[in-house]
Formats: C-alpha cells, structure tokens, sequence
C-alpha cells in the first residue's frame, strides 16, 4: 500500500488569529457599493493599508522572486466587483447543484491546495462588493440542477448552492461580512433551498443567533491530525470540531469534509482518532443533521508545479510513479491513488464513521 513519510505524532499546525491583510486594494467600482466601503473600513480597524486605485485594474505584486510575490500576494485582500461573468452559475458536481462565489481564493497556507494552477495570477485574496448582485440571482436557479434537484437520495436537501468552491468565505468573514449575508438570504428564502460551504477556520462567532431557517448546511474541512502541519495559517483541527458542535448546537445542518485523504505512516488510527473525536464534539446535540464528504488526495502537473514552487522544502507526496494517471472531464491529467489503495482507505474511513458517527450519512467518495 502506498504511503507517505508523514509520521502519525507529526506536531499540528500553530494556533491561527483572524487574518489581517497587511494591504487592502478597493478598486473604483467597489467603491460604489456601501458593503465594499465597509469591508475596507473593518480591515482599516485591523490595521491594514487600504489603497483606493483610481480605477478597476488591480496593481498586483511584482518581485523577480517568485517566492517573494507569492508571500506578498498572500497578504492582500482586493475589494472588487463582481462581473456579469462571475455572477453565472456553474454546476459544482458532487457538491450542490450550483456554485455561487462571495470571494476568491485564499490567504491560507495549504501545502496541497486545490486551487494551486486553477486561478490565474498572483494568488491575492478577491472579495466580491455587490454581495446583493450575486444574491439576486439565485432564485432563477430554484428547482434546477443535476445533483440534488435531481437526486432521490439527495432531493430533500433541495436546490443547493455551494458557496466555497474558490474561497473560504468564513476564514475572511470578519472582514467581508458576506457570508453573514448570504446565510440571512437563505434564512429568509422560504423555499426548499440549501446553502452550503466549507471551512478550515473556527471562529463562527458571526454565525451564531443568525435567523439561517436551518437551510444552512456548514462543513468542517478536516484530516488526520498529523496532516494538518501541511495546513498553514488554518485553525486547529479541535478547533473546527468545536466550531461545528457549536453550530449545530444552534441549529445549522452541518458536515465533515474529509479531504485531502492520504494513506501516509499508521494512518487507520489517525483517521479513526479524527472521528472519534468529531463524535465527543457532536455527543448529545438534538436533531443533528450530519453529513460526511470522502475526498482523496490528487494533483495534476500544474497544480504540482505550482505547488512545489510555494513551498519548495515540502515533504508532501507527490510521487507522480506511485500514482495512476487518469484524465478528467475536461481532458487534462490527474494523478490519483492506485485502485488497492482507493479500496482500503474507502472501506476503512466508512468502517470508522459507522462505528463514531452513525448518523452522518455520506454523500460521495472520490
């Protein structure tokens, strides 16, 4: 079975704070919205640099050193608009059936990041002004889609909209206020409707007493404790697991994202330990509505490329030899776990989920 050097006692990843972007570029148009103008007087208060540009174009980091612009990438936050471009919804299989973005990308410091080769340009942290823009349009979409509307195992969730595909909304949400917004949305939309999101990022201060109607569903992203050293500027694993009792506690639907999956040194027991400990976090909650997501580790050259150049002295596996190459939907190359491994790391994490958290129903492997 393929494994990676991560030793089961690797030590976690340091306490994160609330990210303060040191700089806050708002562009032109941003400013034209009372919700951009806000977000930039919130990251004032923290003490950030706000530039207002004089235009729409962003002046994005220059340095010959590529590891010099990237850490000088990671610590802005643009407050810009989003274009009718980026207000059309996309089907997000196995998700939800829509994707909506409140922001895009992220200021973590994720050594396997999935969005590594897919946004182009430095990786700067956008914030979306006209929230009530990309709000509006969703009622259009009620009752369409291909993976709940269309699902008898999943239909009574309803029409869903994932809000973290390319950001991690709640990790900015102290200064965007955009999720607070969107979960408002939803609480006020009496219709069968779900949003969704993920999150590395403990702090729900802002979510809890909000009126969600219980048409919100948010997810824990979550390892093994010894993969999340790979997780920089991230909460704590126990962390999030407290966040996710305390949000149920309040009534939201919530879930685990298992994800990246790896079979690195003892893995069976650091999984195992990772669910008996979401089960002493959930112990007790009345009506708790839990769901679970299975997602392995995979790259592809890009995202590899791009990977090993932010963080050049990683151990992370990425051994294209120990995987099997397969082509996505869209023709490109992926690198994934051999068929062997697939199998015992699917039956074992499903095994240990029965067994802790009985009630979470799974809702994909891949």
């Amino acid at each position: 079975m393929a494994s990676s050097p991560s030793p089961l006692s690797a030590p976690a990843a340091p306490r994160s704070r609330l990210w303060r972007p040191r700089q806050v570029l708002i562009t032109r148009a941003a400013r034209g919205f009372a919700h951009g103008r806000a977000m930039a007087e919130r990251a004032a208060a923290l003490g950030a640099e706000v530039v207002e540009l004089a235009g729409d174009r962003l002046n994005l980091p220059k340095d010959p050193d590529p590891r010099a612009a990237y850490r000088a990438a990671k610590a802005i936050l643009a407050v810009v608009v989003a274009p009718p471009s980026k207000r059309r919804l996309q089907p997000i299989p196995p998700s939800a059936d829509w994707r909506f973005d409140l922001a895009e990308g992220c200021h973590a410091h994720c050594q396997y990041c999935y969005l590594a080769g897919s946004l182009a340009g430095p990786p700067i942290t956008r914030a979306y002004a006209n929230v009530d823009e990309i709000l509006a349009v969703l009622p259009e979409h009620l009752g369409g889609g291909s993976v709940t509307s269309a699902s008898p195992e999943r239909a009574h969730e309803g029409t869903t909209f994932e809000a973290s595909c390319y950001a991690d909304p709640l990790g900015i949400e102290h200064v965007t206020g955009s999720l607070s917004e969107a979960v408002r949305f939803f609480g006020r939309w009496d219709a069968p409707v779900q949003l969704r999101f993920t999150s590395k990022f403990g702090d729900v201060s802002s979510l809890i007493g909000l009126p969600h109607g219980r048409r919100v569903r948010v997810r824990m992203s979550v390892n093994a404790e010894a993969l999340i050293r790979y997780e920089g500027g991230t909460s704590p694993l126990q962390a999030r697991l407290d966040a996710l009792g305390r949000l149920a506690r309040d009534g939201y639907r919530v879930g685990l994202t298992v994800a990246p999956i790896q079979p690195f040194a003892d893995w069976p027991a650091g999984y195992d330990d990772l669910f008996a400990r979401a089960a002493a976090s959930l112990a007790g909650i009345p009506d708790l509505d839990l769901t679970a997501e299975l997602i392995t580790h995979r790259f592809t050259p890009a995202s590899k490329t791009v990977l090993q150049g932010w963080y050049p002295g990683s151990d992370l596996d990425l051994d294209e030899a120990a995987r099997t190459r397969k082509l996505t939907k869209f023709g490109s190359t992926k690198f994934v776990y051999p068929i062997e491994t697939m199998r015992s790391l699917r039956a074992s994490l499903q095994d240990m989920l029965q067994r802790h958290l009985p009630a979470a129903r799974i809702l994909y492997w891949t």
